[in-house]
């Protein structure tokens, strides 16, 4: 099966290098998508990223499987939300459906300028140094990340994603998710006790959906817990293929 793969804010295609290869032993094949390629060449918004890549999944002999984490997953929900027939189904990692309270995504999206700022302006190994900082990137990474020094070319389509594809941007997408007809797994960390309660609260609302876990990991559970993350997406190819 084709498993296609959307990193977080700051992350990289080659991040998911380590899936790559545990499924590539097992006769699947992870195509991982470069974000910031939508953003090269100016704004690109939720609904906008959500039609071009139904469009490429269209090309595929047969529906794939969408794999986002954090900044990714919330892309593949609109993208499961522009056409769920497009994708055999889905895995939703550490990812918020959206804010319900307009002060909180006024903040969000202030604090999201903030890091477009420093992505653009500050010296990139101290927005490197103080991205990981915080407190919610704390956990300890089993499986390599790519190396994020190599992103600073790319600062200006990363900074474009804090804006274009700001939390504070998107719409709670929670009362739309009862109409994706695909299997849809949920996951989320034992340590991120936020996005554990966000999964709790939102995978019943799905006609085909599951949640698993919570892994033993924080915030980065597909680095954090490799081997237990690599179980979960065998079972999602499991669900698509019964």
């Amino acid at each position: 099966m084709n498993l296609w793969c959307l990193h977080g804010a700051v992350g990289m295609a080659a991040d998911w290098n380590d899936l790559s290869g545990r499924m590539a032993a097992l006769g699947h094949t992870v195509h991982a998508l470069d974000l910031w390629s939508y953003l090269d060449h100016g704004e690109c918004d939720f609904e906008e990223f959500a039609r071009r890549i139904c469009e490429e999944a269209r090309g595929e002999d047969s529906p794939p499987a969408l794999i986002g984490y954090s900044l990714g997953g919330r892309l593949a929900l609109h993208a499961l939300l522009e056409d769920s027939r497009v994708w055999g189904g889905a895995m939703i990692v550490s990812a918020h459906p959206g804010l319900q309270n307009e002060d909180e995504r006024l903040l969000r999206l202030s604090n999201d300028r903030e890091w477009a700022d420093k992505a653009l302006a500050a010296s990139w190994s101290e927005f490197l140094a103080e991205w990981e900082s915080q407190g919610i990137l704390q956990g300890v990474c089993m499986a390599s990340l790519a190396d994020r020094a190599q992103l600073e070319v790319r600062r200006e389509a990363v900074a474009r994603g804090f804006t274009a594809w700001s939390l504070g941007r998107q719409a709670d997408l929670t009362p739309l998710l009862e109409t994706v007809e695909r299997p849809v797994i949920w996951l989320s960390g034992l340590r991120d006790q936020k996005f554990k309660n966000l999964a709790d609260r939102v995978w019943p609302q799905m006609p085909d959906s599951y949640q698993l876990g919570p892994l033993a990991a924080g915030h980065r559970v597909p680095w954090e817990a490799p081997d237990d993350f690599a179980d979960c997406v065998e079972h999602l190819i499991d669900l698509i293929n019964r």
